[in-house]
């Protein structure tokens, strides 16, 4: 072989080893390419399947939770009983009682309301806020429930104005409050609270207690005098009297709201003739300054004496028969007892159950007639029967006999004979007592000469009624009564007057002449 071909030889032998070379230069890089392709592949399908397996198991640890939660609940609002009530919160008065029972325990399948415990502290008496539990055991499991209570005050106070409402003030005088009282149920006084407000003749009167409640009360103030005054007559407004008596007036007085005493400024009309017998009206008039007219009566009845006398008659001519009666009386009997003691004087006394005993001893040691006057003095009942008038005068006579061992048979009715009140109890008593008393041996007096001390007559009245009454010409019975201090400050005058002018003091006894009355009933 030429060496031409030889090289040739070799030259292809190196172009083929050169394309070889190259050959697995291109394909080791494809071989590359394709692994780094495949490996990147690889991880993309590792990378994945490892979120799909961390997905999945992600998601199982969120449903796991949630499954046991929603079975959880489902329990809980199943099984589990509840505690419920009608209102969380409540409001309920101060001094109401609460009682706390609205609730309800119970699950879907059953009630336990009744094995609910239930803690209540709530004063009811104080205000405030106050947990009450509820507390229910279910099993292992303790239930509780709180709600709280509050204790209010949500009444008003009260105002309660003193005086009237209107008020009425007199014209061109100054008003001055009446007072108040502002009371609360549950802060007691509030009078320092209140507070005053005036305006166009309203009086405003405002309080609130601690809770804000506020109580609002108005007066209106009205300057105006439309009252009457009044006349108040002395003694009585109805008085008996017997013809050849003087009539003495017990007097008045007349007050006026706004003027004051108006006595001074009193009319009188009418007149009274004590020789004739009738009825006779005595007329006050009076006027204040706003004209306000006020008037009283009295109605004076002059009586015809009806003495009754023996047939044999009697020879007492000026003898004064000085009587007294009501009594004893603590510091009236025990003075006029002292002044017939220095004067030598004996008097009669009709006594009644009042009084201490150791006058009507002294009575009797002193050598006065104890007489039998009534027991109560009540007229309704002893007019009323012919029974409960001689129990009545029993009790008296009971009385005397027991401190005196003496039994009095001299007596006087209640009023007297002539009266006309036991006309109104039982009609016709009086008749059948004046004949029954002396068919039982009492003898009854009554009298010719009236003091007047009991109509309120004063002490230079009983003793001008007395001694301008009595006379020389016959026997004179004076009615006085021992109660009465206006007697006790004239009896002494008397006495004087009657020895002075030829008068002569005697006691009633069992042999006086009775001198009584005409009976009226």
């Amino acid at each position: 072989m030429s060496s031409k071909k030889k090289n040739n030889k070799n030259k292809n032998k190196r172009i083929k080893r050169i394309k070889r070379i190259k050959g697995q230069k291109i394909h080791s890089h494809k071989l590359k390419v394709y692994n780094n392709t495949k490996e990147n592949t690889d991880s993309k399908d590792i990378t994945s399947k490892t979120n799909i397996n961390s997905k999945d198991t992600n998601s199982k640890h969120i449903i796991i939770p949630i499954i046991a939660l929603i079975i959880l609940l489902l329990f809980n609002f199943t099984i589990i009983p509840r505690i419920s009530f009608e209102d969380n919160n409540v409001n309920i008065r101060y001094n109401t009682k609460y009682k706390g029972n609205d609730y309800k325990a119970r699950n879907l399948l059953k009630d336990y309301t009744n094995k609910v415990k239930v803690i209540n502290r709530v004063n009811t008496k104080k205000i405030g806020d106050y947990k009450v539990e509820y507390e229910l055991k279910f099993g292992i499991i303790k239930i509780k429930r709180t709600r709280i209570v509050s204790v209010i005050d949500d009444v008003k106070p009260n105002i309660n104005l003193k005086g009237d409402n209107p008020e009425t003030v007199c014209p061109e005088k100054e008003y001055k409050e009446p007072g108040f009282e502002a009371i609360d149920e549950y802060d007691g006084n509030l009078d320092k609270d209140v507070k005053i407000t005036s305006a166009n003749d309203i009086i405003t009167y405002t309080v609130k207690d601690e809770s804000g409640n506020k109580k609002t009360v108005k007066r209106k103030i009205v300057y105006e005098d439309k009252e009457k005054p009044t006349i108040e007559l002395k003694g009585n407004n109805n008085i008996s009297i017997y013809t050849g008596n003087k009539y003495e007036e017990p007097g008045y007085t007349a007050i006026d709201n706004c003027d004051g005493d108006l006595t001074d400024k009193v009319s009188i009309t009418g007149s009274v003739d004590t020789g004739k017998t009738g009825t006779y009206e005595i007329t006050y008039k009076v006027k204040d300054n706003n004209n306000n007219e006020a008037t009283a009566t009295r109605k004076i009845e002059v009586k015809n004496w009806s003495i009754i006398r023996p047939s044999s008659g009697g020879n007492g001519k000026g003898i004064v028969y000085l009587t007294f009666d009501d009594g004893p009386n603590e510091g009236t009997t025990n003075a006029i007892l002292d002044v017939l003691k220095e004067e030598g004087i004996q008097a009669t006394f009709f006594i009644t159950c009042n009084g201490p005993d150791y006058l009507v001893r002294r009575m009797n040691d002193e050598g006065h007639t104890i007489a039998l006057h009534t027991a109560t003095h009540n007229y309704n009942y002893v007019y009323s029967s012919v029974d409960n008038y001689f129990n009545d005068l029993n009790q008296v006579s009971n009385r005397v006999k027991s401190i005196t061992g003496i039994e009095s048979k001299i007596i006087r009715f209640p009023g007297g004979s002539s009266n006309t009140i036991s006309k109104r109890i039982s009609p016709g008593i009086m008749t059948t007592l004046t004949s029954e008393v002396k068919k039982r041996g009492y003898k009854y007096f009554d009298w010719n000469v009236d003091s007047n001390d009991a109509a309120g007559a004063n002490a230079a009245s009983v003793y001008s009624n007395v001694t301008n009454n009595i006379s020389l010409g016959r026997e004179n019975i004076v009615l006085m009564h021992d109660i009465k201090t206006a007697t006790k400050d004239a009896i002494r005058k008397i006495i004087k007057y009657g020895k002075e002018n030829g008068f002569t003091f005697k006691k009633i006894t069992m042999d006086t002449v009775m001198i009584t009355h005409g009976v009226n009933n």
